[in-house]
């Protein structure tokens, strides 16, 4: 196994627009399993970095860089905002988790993973399966959210988290967290999209659902008795709410005149492509529901378990999203500022604070 480990010394990497004072950069190369991955670690003023590990198709060496600064940076905000010991980092496999995935290539990173003595914790992430975590494990102290280390898959809380989110964002818009009768757009349906999508229906909204992947689609249908959109027009149809469970960037300059809900709010990772998304938002009088904030659910379960928390104990921290989630609503009215501005600040300010101790 070849890694390259150490600080990047690349000028443009540094110059990079998504770089934002990152401790360290890892790529890691390994030729016996043809793995290429990147792990950033944002900032341990917390505690270790913490942030699951994706494998997806990018594009480019280039568009996994920005993937990987951008959420490793979220996931500091979010651990600092849930009130964890925990640091911010994130990594990111290049290739098609369906096609390409191998367990050679599961245990090579793992080990890179070890290398890098805890200062990374990682778990599952979008094309990290429970099952590649509990590979992983067998190699790497440092892995969490499986059943070897903790309370196992953490979607399930993710989802709860991103449900009690959801009520907390339409009590604020509509005077109510009853969601019967409200139309909500779930744009993915992976582990988390679905689990909120049947935390939805059992509290009678509609549902239209959206998927690349047809067999998720037609189980929704069946269940849910949802109706059909285009992934690429989800953010477009008529509905109260507009929650995107997919990949991030889906609210950028292209797609947000089209949205027509009065609540975003969704379980997906780097859902503005800019700041500029979310002053455009309030703006037009939508209500954008932090991501970092309102998906928080499974960190926190992961975070939880290595303390030995209760059951208990973790669905206490993930229901509280919802008040976390208020107090920023109710700081951006009285600032008369957008909530993705709000959640920064108070990300930024419990930082420094950790710091002075």
């Amino acid at each position: 196994m070849t890694a390259h480990p150490g600080q990047i010394h690349t000028a443009a990497i540094f110059d990079h627009p998504d770089f934002d004072g990152h401790e360290q950069v890892v790529f890691c190369n390994d030729k016996v399993s043809g793995l290429k991955a990147i792990i950033a670690i944002h900032d341990t003023t917390c505690g270790p970095a913490l942030g699951g590990t994706r494998m997806w198709n990018y594009a480019s060496a280039g568009e996994g860089l920005t993937d990987a600064l951008r959420l490793s940076r979220g996931m500091t905000y979010k651990n600092v905002l849930a009130g964890l010991d925990l640091g911010g980092g994130k990594a990111v496999i290049f290739g098609d988790s369906r096609t390409e995935k191998t367990e050679d290539k599961i245990r090579a990173y793992a080990r890179f993973v070890e290398s890098l003595g805890g200062k990374y914790i990682t778990a599952e992430d979008v094309g990290i399966t429970s099952a590649d975590a509990e590979i992983m494990a067998t190699e790497s102290k440092h892995v969490a959210g499986t059943e070897q280390r903790g309370c196992g898959d953490p979607s399930p809380y993710t989802a709860l988290g991103t449900f009690a989110g959801l009520k907390a964002a339409a009590r604020h818009v509509f005077g109510t967290d009853n969601l019967t009768g409200k139309t909500v757009s779930v744009q993915g349906l992976g582990n988390v999209g679905f689990r909120l999508a049947q935390f939805l229906h059992d509290a009678g909204a509609k549902l239209i659902v959206s998927d690349v992947y047809q067999p998720s689609v037609d189980k929704a249908v069946a269940r849910f008795a949802a109706t059909v959109v285009d992934p690429n027009l989800a953010h477009a149809v008529e509905c109260d709410i507009y929650a995107p469970c997919a990949l991030g960037a889906t609210i950028n300059p292209q797609t947000i005149s089209d949205i027509r809900a009065k609540v975003v709010a969704g379980a997906a990772n780097n859902q503005l492509a800019s700041a500029a998304e979310g002053k455009d938002l309030q703006k037009r009088g939508i209500l954008y529901t932090p991501d970092y904030v309102i998906n928080a659910g499974g960190v926190i379960s992961v975070a939880m378990s290595r303390i030995n928390g209760s059951d208990a104990h973790v669905l206490e921290k993930v229901n509280a999203i919802a008040d976390t989630l208020t107090n920023i609503f109710q700081r951006a009215e009285i600032e008369k500022t957008c909530t993705s501005a709000i959640s920064d600040a108070m990300a930024l300010e419990m930082l420094a604070a950790r710091r002075k101790k």
